[in-house]
């Protein structure tokens, strides 16, 4: 098993545009073109990833197990948005993360992220075995 305790206080980063194809209309979770929950999701996973890939040994990444955020504040087409997460507890293979978002004005958003190590080659592999459901 790989110790994984000299992570704490690790930070990582992520940034984007808001633009037409990360907005609420676009991807499905609202009627207005603002920066989507979702996609604010997907840029906190993406700074929690950057935090820590480089730390682990070869092989091995983190997969997603869960995330709790709050989206505070509408961000309008054409503004800048970056996430930051910061490593705040490990528990075994278990990364958990302090998430903040803010755009060219504000904080956007905050909330917690879990990500678990795990064997890239072995997760893959049990990946194979499930099989579409009909397929033979």
């Amino acid at each position: 098993m790989v110790e994984l305790d000299h992570l704490l206080g690790v930070r990582g980063s992520a940034a984007t545009v808001v633009g037409s194809d990360n907005t609420a209309v676009t991807v499905g979770s609202g009627t207005l073109p603002i920066f989507a929950t979702p996609s604010m999701a997907a840029l906190a996973e993406q700074a929690a990833c950057a935090a820590v890939q480089a730390y682990m040994p070869l092989g091995r990444t983190t997969v997603g197990m869960g995330m709790h955020i709050r989206h505070l504040a509408a961000s309008p087409i054409g503004h800048n948005v970056s996430a930051e997460a910061v490593v705040v507890a490990v528990e075994g293979r278990r990364i958990e993360f302090k998430i903040t978002v803010h755009d060219e004005r504000e904080k956007i958003g905050d909330g917690t992220h879990e990500r678990f190590a795990i064997d890239a080659e072995g997760f893959m592999n049990k990946l194979l075995l499930k099989k579409p459901k009909g397929a033979h």
